[in-house]
Formats: C-alpha cells, sequence, structure tokens
C-alpha cells in the first residue's frame, strides 16, 4: 500500500513539474560598416529567427536583396556582442542574391552563456563582399516595432553589466 503511494505521490510531482522551456532569439541582418573600398557591394538585409533548447541551437531565415549572389554563411562567437570571434560552424544557404539560411548546433556551455549575453553572431558572405556583406548578433526574441516608434515597457537588449554595481554610474554622490 505504501509503494503504491510513494508511487502515486511521484508520478503526481512529476507530471507536474515545470519543463524546461525553449528559449527564442533572432538578429537582423544588415550590411557591415561600409568603407571605400567596398561601398555598393555591401548591400542587402535578412533575419534570422533561432531556438535554444537545452544545448541544441537551431536557427533559420531568409536575406534579400545583396549586390551578389551568397557564397557562405557562418556562425560566430565574439569577446563581446558586436565584438568579432572565431567561427563555431558553418551555416547553410543558397549561393543567390535572396534566400534562406539554417543550421543547428550543438553548443559547449561557455558557447550558451556567450548566446545569453548577445556574443553569437551571423556572417553572410557574398561574391562581392567576401568579408562579410551581412552581420547580426543574436538577442533574446522580441516585438520589432517600426522606426520612429517608441517600445514601452523593458527592453530586450541583455543587461551586460549584472553585478557590476560599482562603476561611479552606480555610487550615490550623497
Amino acid at each position: 500500500m505504501i509503494l503504491r503511494i510513494v508511487s502515486l505521490v511521484a508520478a503526481v510531482l512529476f507530471a507536474t513539474a515545470p519543463a524546461f522551456a525553449a528559449e527564442n532569439y533572432q538578429t537582423d541582418i544588415g550590411p557591415t560598416p561600409k568603407n571605400n573600398r567596398q561601398g555598393a557591394n555591401v548591400q542587402g538585409r535578412g533575419t534570422v529567427l533561432a531556438v535554444l533548447d537545452n544545448n541544441t541551437f537551431s536557427l533559420q531565415g531568409k536575406f534579400s536583396g545583396l549586390s551578389s549572389p551568397a557564397t557562405e554563411a557562418r556562425l560566430h562567437i565574439g569577446n563581446v556582442m558586436g565584438g568579432t570571434g572565431p567561427a563555431i560552424g558553418d551555416l547553410k544557404i543558397v549561393q543567390a542574391q535572396s534566400g534562406e539560411i539554417s543550421g543547428t548546433f550543438t553548443l559547449t556551455p561557455p558557447q550558451v552563456a556567450a548566446l545569453k549575453v548577445g556574443k553569437l553572431y551571423v556572417i553572410l558572405d557574398s561574391q562581392s563582399a567576401s568579408k562579410g556583406n551581412l552581420w547580426g548578433w543574436f538577442q533574446p526574441a522580441h516585438v520589432t516595432v517600426p522606426q520612429g516608434v517608441p517600445q514601452m515597457g523593458s527592453w530586450y537588449i541583455p543587461n551586460l553589466l549584472d553585478g557590476q554595481d560599482d562603476g561611479p554610474a552606480n555610487k550615490n554622490n550623497s
């Protein structure tokens, strides 16, 4: 009898335990800063949506408006949000001026931590911009509003300074 009760309680606890939800991320990929050498060669836009489920990072998106066909795309890890770094792996793309981008990766714990603070990013190369035509850093999924429309409530960019409250801006001047 006691074994049945313990089994029933264990089954109820297991069935009602919260499941770990997958986390959604997104990035808008756009032209790298233009210089005199690349100019009109660096064009286009795209959006990449991603899901982190445990340590599996799956992403898919679209791009368009390139001045020449895409050649390759990669997932990278930078040292800070907006910073550059080594490639984690290759993404699947069509070699065209518009198309889809996708990939699935098994991330290490340090790579998962880097994703959560905005250090993972996508680079898409093209024939006319072989060192990065479109770039974008992943952020938690958020509502995208048109330019010039204020966004109410808490913002979506990760607070990179959490736990660093001893800077001059955070000290009381009493």
